[in-house]
């Protein structure tokens, strides 16, 4: 079927459903919330179904195809909860994976990508450091990204080696953590770097401890917001919005894990006491692990 026509028939697919379905929102485990976090905040009628998959997190560590049959996996079972509209709150998955699972889904789906305009735009000293998952960096994705705003303004690329397992298991501020963070920031720092680039959603949990090593000589960008604002620019123009609600619904929140450290992030930096449902979401490459 042509590309055009795939698209045609997702979107129609995605009018059928009814304005109170809820967005579904995933991640390869904790960060998305922070891409959650937004969306609430800005749109907050929206009934929400939050996925981590915790189990096999970080996608950062995981080969090409393994990231896309878990994306479409796992934006196929959204769909089944009945979600009117997919967020794919992981830089990785996006990078890696959109495009393709854009052709396969039958809603309106947003990525995220990191700051790098926003950085270009904003950096005084034409310095800036770019902090991200190494599949992130090496994305063609990415690379096309940062050659369209990089004509005069120096990007920093450093890989974040073990952030996301940090902030998977809620250690955002241990002196471990303060010191791993240093080896990656300092250089930047050195380089004379004005903004950060936080290319991951897990990495704006990491704020404090970013702003403990550099202060204020590092304006950090997060595009968190600009994603709610994009969903909420796809879901006007596909006649989705939810309407005005005077009881605001808790997110549904899942994990492909035991759940217990989401549920301890969700409670220190949402300030929500939930519980997460254990969801199997089995696909090709899962099931070929566990044969």
């Amino acid at each position: 079927m042509p590309l055009e026509a795939t698209r045609s028939s997702s979107q129609a697919a995605g009018l059928a459903l009814g304005a109170n379905s809820p967005v579904g929102i995933f991640d390869s485990g904790l960060g998305g919330l922070s891409v959650l976090r937004a969306v609430r905040a800005a749109l907050p009628d929206e009934r929400l179904i939050y996925v981590a998959d915790s189990l096999y997190a970080p996608y950062g560590e995981r080969d090409d195809d393994f990231i896309a049959d878990r994306t479409l996996a796992i934006g196929e079972w959204l769909i089944a909860q009945g979600a009117k509209a997919l967020v794919v709150a992981c830089n990785t998955a996006t990078a890696q994976s959109i495009a393709q699972a854009r052709e396969r889904m039958s809603v309106p789906m947003i990525g995220v990508e990191p700051g790098i305009k926003p950085a270009a735009l904003m950096s005084q000293t034409r310095v800036a450091g770019v902090l991200a998952t190494a599949v992130t960096l090496r994305s063609a994705r990415f690379q096309a990204l940062a050659e369209r705003h990089a004509t005069d303004c120096r990007f920093i690329l450093q890989p974040g080696h073990g952030l996301v397992q940090a902030v998977e298991r809620c250690d955002i501020d241990s002196p471990e953590l303060i010191e791993l963070l240093r080896s990656y920031i300092q250089p930047m720092l050195d380089a004379n770097a004005d903004t950060l680039v936080l290319g991951c959603t897990h990495y704006p949990f990491l704020d404090k401890a970013i702003r403990s090593i550099a202060g204020d000589r590092l304006a950090l960008i997060d595009t968190s917001v600009a994603i709610a604002r994009q969903l909420e620019r796809q879901l006007d123009l596909h006649g989705l919005r939810a309407a005005p609600s005077h009881a605001a619904e808790l997110p549904r929140f899942c994990s492909t894990s035991d759940g217990q450290m989401q549920q301890q992030l969700v409670a220190s930096l949402l300030g929500l006491d939930v519980h997460v449902e254990r969801v199997v979401i089995p696909s090709r490459r899962t099931l070929a692990l566990e044969s």
